[in-house]
């Protein structure tokens, strides 16, 4: 239904989608005619909450709909606690998030969760209150405010596929609600939940097992895929969907720019499945799209999907019809790690092969580290060409990476292991997974040169690749691991806080100081995000191609754009590596701006080389 009262601006927007929105949602829910219409004025009432400040941000991005491509971006992920405090430590910090470099915020979980039953704030008891330690929804919309005043769009989880058990919702299906009940997905005994545990495979096999949770209050079973205290929602009920989207308009127009569909492949289940992925969930992000162009078409959809990049592509949609407008790139990173054990780059290579084949409109958040842990998710099937099985060699790299293995320097720890299987994931700031940590307890100087130099190098290929580059926040100054939550009992079973720690603002205040791990590592970056911004070649819709170099320890990236050549040369092993390259332009080499021959190029130990060539007469003054 479009009302003709609406306003001009809604209707114009609506009806440019409505034909496709009705159709969707009308397959999806068994043409509820009902359903729908309160779905459209449920849009309405949004719209004409979106303050004035919002409607003309979202007028202005809309005259520039790529405006998060091009090499510009640089984004910051951060827990807000563990920053500053709470949401008004963040703005007092913004001038320093700003001298980072970025604009692209974003800020983890907020929402109203129950302590000790959070998962780092993904089980959230309320999707329109923020945690009281951390602030007020009004707190939310002034940060907001300021960060676009400073250019920095800002983005929030949206955690979707489930509620906290302390939710309203959870609770009322507790007290025997049948109208709250089909919110979620109760069965009065186990027989049901047998059934789907034959095809639905565990998140959370050692930490949480199985899918499904006796509720004593009600006296039955719920689906609980991922913790006991995180009931999945019933997205097959339009009313579930209908408020589920308002609590994300709700985000949106408290000044969010870019929402995060936390868990998006697990949203809709089916008797048979394995309950992921199916087509209905895209049908569902769709909608969810069109939704937001219709209310703040300023709005970006980025969803965490993990798996990899060739089988991400429909959840990107088509040019046509979009679902989310960017996507984790979760692979790259896990084999990033994977070759810094191995020194082997030959799986990372048909990984970047792999993206760089893909169109240039799918566009990736690319990260060296994240709040969560990184689970293995390798192409074994290739690695198995070169004699390696999976369960020994993730043995081998979780052994490397936690410091377990003879010569290693990485420091992290594990994370659902699971000895059964042979299976664990890993945990540990980027700092410590390079070495920096070891380097410095052993107070080494020649250790902790080479590990700043991998360090630096990593972040060098995280600038080379194509898509928006985002890093962890104490990554600028190096933060390392830190092992205090051990003592605390309602974090010590999860190892991920070890590389949730505390900002260190006193090593922060180092950053400048060229002598010091934090100001060589700052002061690196800042020149590689300059380098970044200041060539073209680094856009998303540039060329990009990797190069045979002739040795197993050195990855080659090539990019082209408007005339503009770069060859990009990773060093993964701890010794001098020569890449067997043969180029015949000139080139000038783009740390040093020094002229160098691309022909059998040196390269430090973990070090790497950004070769620049431009056929453009004059070329371009690095």
């Amino acid at each position: 239904m479009i009302d003709k009262s609406w306003e001009s601006e809604f209707r114009e927007r609506l009806s440019a989608v409505y034909d496709e929105m009705k159709w969707l949602y009308a397959e999806l829910y068994h043409n509820d005619e009902q359903a729908f219409d309160y779905y459209c004025k449920m849009l309405h009432d949004y719209y004409r909450a979106r303050s004035a400040e919002l409607k003309k941000w979202d007028a202005e991005r809309s005259k520039n709909p790529d405006w998060y491509k091009g090499n510009d971006m640089l984004g910051m992920q951060m827990y807000v606690n563990c920053f500053a405090g709470n949401l008004k430590g963040v703005e007092k910090k913004l001038d320093y998030i700003k001298e980072c470099g970025v604009n692209y915020l974003h800020m983890m979980p907020l929402m109203e969760t129950t302590e000790g039953k959070s998962d780092g704030g993904y089980a959230v008891s309320d999707f329109r209150k923020i945690l009281p330690e951390l602030g007020t929804i009004e707190d939310l919309a002034r940060l907001s405010g300021k960060c676009h005043k400073k250019g920095i769009s800002v983005c929030l989880d949206f955690v979707m596929n489930h509620t906290s058990e302390d939710h309203e919702w959870a609770k009322r299906a507790k007290a025997g609600e049948k109208e709250y009940q089909d919110r979620y997905f109760f069965f009065d005994d186990w027989t049901i939940p047998n059934e789907y545990e034959k095809t639905v495979p565990q998140v959370f096999p050692t930490t949480a097992p199985g899918n499904f949770t006796w509720c004593e209050e009600a006296g039955k079973v719920v689906m609980t895929q991922f913790y006991p205290y995180q009931w999945d929602l019933n997205f097959a009920n339009p009313v579930v969907f209908n408020d589920m989207t308002a609590n994300m308009l709700f985000m949106c127009n408290c000044g969010v720019d870019i929402i995060r569909l936390d868990a998006v492949p697990y949203i809709w289940k089916q008797l048979g499945t394995n309950c992921r992925n199916l087509p209905q969930v895209h049908t569902l992000v769709r909608i969810m799209h069109m939704a937001a162009d219709v209310v703040c078409p300023g709005t970006l959809l980025l969803g965490e999907v993990v798996m990899e990049p060739s089988k991400l592509a429909p959840y990107f949609g088509t040019v046509d019809k979009p679902e989310c407008h960017m996507l984790y790139n979760a692979t790259t990173m896990c084999t990033m790690w994977n070759t810094v054990a191995t020194k082997d780059v030959r799986l990372l290579r048909h990984q970047m092969d792999t993206v760089f084949s893909l169109p240039k409109e799918f566009i990736f958040l690319n990260y060296l580290r994240c709040h969560d842990d990184i689970g293995w998710g390798l192409d074994f099937d290739f690695l198995a060409n070169f004699g390696m099985e999976q369960v020994a060699h993730k043995k081998y790299i979780n052994d490397y990476l936690k410091g377990a293995y003879w010569g290693s320097n990485s420091r992290g720890e594990l994370y659902n292991d699971d000895p059964r299987l042979g299976d664990a994931r890993l945990c540990g700031t980027t700092a410590s997974l390079c070495g920096i940590e070891a380097a410095e307890y052993e107070n080494c100087e020649w250790k902790e040169e080479q590990a700043i130099r991998l360090d630096l190098m990593l972040h060098a290929f995280l600038f080379t690749q194509t898509g928006l580059p985002i890093i962890y926040s104490g990554d600028e100054i190096g933060q390392l691991n830190d092992y205090s939550y051990h003592d605390d009992p309602l974090k010590r079973d999860d190892s991920r806080y070890i590389h949730r720690g505390n900002m260190n603002w006193e090593d922060a205040e180092k950053r400048h100081d060229a002598g010091t791990r934090q100001g060589r590592l700052f002061e690196g970056i800042q020149k590689l995000l300059a380098i970044h911004r200041s060539f073209r070649l680094f856009d998303d819709d540039a060329d990009a191609w990797t190069l045979d170099t002739w040795n197993d320890h050195v990855l080659g990236i090539g990019r082209y754009k408007d005339g503009e050549k770069l060859l990009a040369l990773f060093n993964f092993s701890e010794n001098d590596q020569t890449a067997w390259i043969n180029e015949e332009e000139d080139y000038t080499d783009l740390m040093t701006g020094e002229p160098r021959e691309a022909k059998a190029v040196g390269i430090p130990a973990c070090g790497f080389t950004w070769l620049y060539h431009s056929f453009n007469e004059g070329g371009k003054t690095v």
